[in-house]
């Protein structure tokens, strides 16, 4: 049995039956929210069966908390009502955004790291922590372009964000490496300053080289295998703030639920030894 933090898979439709059946040790499960915010139907049926026998994580990519706007409040309403219903462990979203007026973007996009700017995302995560009544984890993005006009290092803008709203922090261990390929800076050294205690869970995830620039600019292309340095730095940063719940994610080109497993067994080992060390 089980005595610390684990490791979770991305919940997807195509391996519903399988998840369902699986007894591996400790086995989580994390969605996007926004493909269950509906009346009825099979997903929540689906999703009620797998919620009866395991945890569920919650993780969202529509309040586009570093818009000039505060978070739509339809959204959250039902977004709580999905939190009030399925109990996840953990809700997080991410420190970016993709909504402005009645026009949504397709992606997760970037902004100046500003004092204003962070001002501004400490009352929207503030707004949705109270609307929600939890705390959220905020995930680090993945950067392709050097933006002008930061006033603060990504770092320390997460770690007064936590500080100021109560959030926790999502370290996305694969965004850091390739927003450190992309924009050279020392992925160790980013990993090595988060403030440990805010860190509430980590996720992996594979990523590809860009077709025309190659390996000077990665992608956070989420289907492909975890790469080995990014393996590596897990190890690092959990041998330093001991074991965190992880989640190895998959969005595209989907392979067997066998092979996913393993890739998640693998972070389970290395959180179950690092707990062992904790316990000795």
């Amino acid at each position: 049995m089980n005595h610390g933090p684990t490791a979770g898979l991305g919940l997807k439709p195509v391996h519903y039956e399988e998840a369902l059946a699986s007894s591996a040790d400790g086995l989580w499960f994390e969605v996007h929210p926004e493909n269950y915010m509906v009346e009825g139907g099979p997903r929540l049926a689906w999703l009620e069966a797998i919620r009866r026998d395991k945890p569920l994580s919650l993780h969202g990519v529509g309040l586009s908390l570093a818009a000039d706007e505060a978070p739509d409040a339809a959204h959250l309403a039902r977004l709580k009502s999905l939190a009030d219903r399925f109990e996840p462990f953990v809700m997080s979203e991410h420190l970016a955004w993709s909504k402005r007026g009645d026009v949504y973007h397709p992606d997760l996009l970037p902004f100046p790291r500003t004092r204003a700017m962070l001002s501004r995302i400490i009352d929207n995560v503030d707004r949705a922590q109270t609307a929600l009544g939890r705390s959220m984890l905020i995930e680090n993005p993945s950067l392709y372009l050097a933006l002008e006009g930061h006033e603060l290092g990504e770092v320390e803008f997460l770690a007064e964000l936590s500080r100021a709203t109560g959030c926790g922090l999502l370290v996305d261990v694969n965004n850091v490496f390739v927003s450190a390929n992309n924009l050279g800076f020392s992925a160790e050294a980013y990993l090595d300053a988060l403030p440990a205690a805010a860190i509430g869970e980590i996720h992996l995830a594979g990523h590809l080289p860009d077709p025309e620039h190659g390996a000077a600019l990665l992608i956070d292309s989420h289907d492909a295998p975890i790469a080995e340095p990014v393996w590596a730095l897990y190890a690092r940063l959990i041998g330093r703030i001991g074991p965190r719940p992880t989640l190895v994610e998959r969005d595209g080109n989907i392979p067997a639920f066998a092979e996913l497993m393993a890739e998640r067994d693998r972070a389970h080992a290395v959180l179950a030894r690092q707990q062992e060390a904790v316990d000795a």
